[in-house]
Protein backbone atom coordinates (compact mmCIF):
# COMPACT_ATOMS: atom_id res chain seq x y z
CA UNK A 1 0.00 0.00 0.00
CA UNK A 2 1.59 3.28 -0.95
CA UNK A 3 1.59 6.23 1.69
CA UNK A 4 0.32 9.57 0.67
CA UNK A 5 3.69 10.97 0.49
CA UNK A 6 4.41 8.13 -2.29
CA UNK A 7 1.50 9.15 -4.37
CA UNK A 8 2.24 12.78 -4.33
CA UNK A 9 6.02 12.37 -5.12
CA UNK A 10 4.62 10.29 -8.22
CA UNK A 11 2.27 13.12 -9.12
CA UNK A 12 5.27 15.68 -8.56
CA UNK A 13 7.17 13.44 -10.97
CA UNK A 14 4.54 13.86 -13.75
CA UNK A 15 3.70 17.51 -13.09
CA UNK A 16 7.24 18.12 -13.89
CA UNK A 17 7.22 16.71 -16.75
CA UNK A 18 9.31 13.62 -16.43
CA UNK A 19 6.51 11.34 -17.78
CA UNK A 20 9.12 8.60 -19.05
CA UNK A 21 11.02 8.56 -15.27
CA UNK A 22 7.85 8.67 -13.91
CA UNK A 23 7.37 5.26 -15.44
CA UNK A 24 10.42 3.75 -14.65
CA UNK A 25 10.52 4.89 -10.99
CA UNK A 26 6.83 4.16 -9.72
CA UNK A 27 5.77 0.81 -11.89
CA UNK A 28 6.04 -2.61 -11.08
CA UNK A 29 8.50 -4.56 -13.42
CA UNK A 30 5.44 -6.18 -15.29
CA UNK A 31 2.92 -3.39 -14.40
CA UNK A 32 -0.29 -2.56 -17.32
CA UNK A 33 -1.68 0.68 -18.20
CA UNK A 34 -5.16 0.53 -20.67
CA UNK A 35 -6.58 3.43 -22.56
CA UNK A 36 -10.14 3.21 -21.62
CA UNK A 37 -11.35 -0.13 -23.45
CA UNK A 38 -8.40 -0.77 -25.39
CA UNK A 39 -6.29 -3.83 -24.88
CA UNK A 40 -3.85 -2.85 -22.04
CA UNK A 41 0.02 -2.49 -22.80
CA UNK A 42 1.43 -5.02 -20.42
CA UNK A 43 5.16 -4.30 -19.00
CA UNK A 44 7.16 -0.85 -17.47
CA UNK A 45 9.78 -1.31 -20.43
CA UNK A 46 7.18 -1.09 -22.91
CA UNK A 47 4.46 1.31 -21.38
CA UNK A 48 8.36 3.62 -21.27
CA UNK A 49 8.96 3.14 -24.48
CA UNK A 50 5.42 3.72 -25.88
CA UNK A 51 5.51 7.12 -23.67
CA UNK A 52 8.76 8.31 -25.32
CA UNK A 53 7.15 7.93 -28.66
CA UNK A 54 4.02 9.48 -28.07
CA UNK A 55 5.97 12.22 -26.32
CA UNK A 56 8.04 12.59 -29.68
CA UNK A 57 5.27 12.93 -31.89
CA UNK A 58 4.54 16.18 -29.73
CA UNK A 59 6.10 20.07 -29.79
CA UNK A 60 5.39 19.70 -25.97
CA UNK A 61 3.23 18.34 -23.14
CA UNK A 62 2.52 20.31 -19.93
CA UNK A 63 0.55 18.74 -17.27
CA UNK A 64 -1.58 21.05 -15.20
CA UNK A 65 -1.22 20.64 -11.24
CA UNK A 66 -3.26 18.25 -9.96
CA UNK A 67 -6.48 19.34 -8.18
CA UNK A 68 -7.86 16.24 -7.05
CA UNK A 69 -6.62 12.53 -6.22
CA UNK A 70 -7.56 10.04 -3.98
CA UNK A 71 -5.75 7.18 -2.16
CA UNK A 72 -7.94 4.14 -0.62
CA UNK A 73 -5.86 1.27 0.33
CA UNK A 74 -4.39 0.27 -2.48
CA UNK A 75 -6.06 2.01 -4.66
CA UNK A 76 -5.58 5.61 -5.82
CA UNK A 77 -7.52 7.61 -7.94
CA UNK A 78 -5.70 11.17 -9.79
CA UNK A 79 -7.53 13.27 -11.87
CA UNK A 80 -5.12 14.08 -14.83
CA UNK A 81 -5.28 17.56 -17.00
CA UNK A 82 -2.57 17.27 -19.96
CA UNK A 83 -1.91 19.90 -22.51
CA UNK A 84 -0.40 18.75 -25.64
CA UNK A 85 0.96 20.98 -28.15
CA UNK A 86 1.49 19.42 -31.64
CA UNK A 87 4.21 20.20 -33.72
CA UNK A 88 1.54 22.40 -36.09
CA UNK A 89 0.67 24.39 -33.44
CA UNK A 90 -2.73 22.97 -32.25
CA UNK A 91 -2.82 22.39 -28.50
CA UNK A 92 -5.17 19.04 -27.33
CA UNK A 93 -6.73 19.31 -24.12
CA UNK A 94 -6.61 16.13 -22.34
CA UNK A 95 -8.89 15.71 -18.82
CA UNK A 96 -8.89 12.12 -17.01
CA UNK A 97 -9.13 10.13 -14.81
CA UNK A 98 -5.96 7.22 -13.90
CA UNK A 99 -7.32 4.34 -11.64
CA UNK A 100 -4.34 2.55 -10.51
CA UNK A 101 -4.04 -0.43 -8.04
CA UNK A 102 -0.61 -0.08 -6.14
CA UNK A 103 1.58 -2.93 -4.77
CA UNK A 104 3.70 -1.63 -1.82
CA UNK A 105 5.48 1.62 -3.28
CA UNK A 106 4.74 0.72 -7.07
CA UNK A 107 2.35 0.81 -9.50
CA UNK A 108 0.76 -3.10 -10.71
CA UNK A 109 -2.20 -1.59 -12.67
CA UNK A 110 -3.36 1.79 -14.87
CA UNK A 111 -6.74 2.12 -16.66
CA UNK A 112 -7.38 5.76 -17.69
CA UNK A 113 -10.70 7.13 -18.45
CA UNK A 114 -11.82 10.01 -20.85
CA UNK A 115 -14.09 11.11 -23.13
CA UNK A 116 -11.97 11.00 -26.52
CA UNK A 117 -14.92 12.54 -28.64
CA UNK A 118 -14.53 15.37 -26.45
CA UNK A 119 -10.63 16.44 -26.59
CA UNK A 120 -10.70 20.18 -26.86
CA UNK A 121 -8.52 21.30 -29.66
CA UNK A 122 -7.43 24.86 -29.47
CA UNK A 123 -5.28 27.17 -32.23
CA UNK A 124 -2.22 28.24 -30.63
Amino acid sequence: MPTRERVQEFIATVESGDHVGAIERFYTEDASMQENSAMPRMGRALLAEFEKSALARLKQMKTRKVKTWLLDGDHVVINWVFEMTGHNGHIRILDELALQEWNGDRIQHERFYYDSARLKQHVA
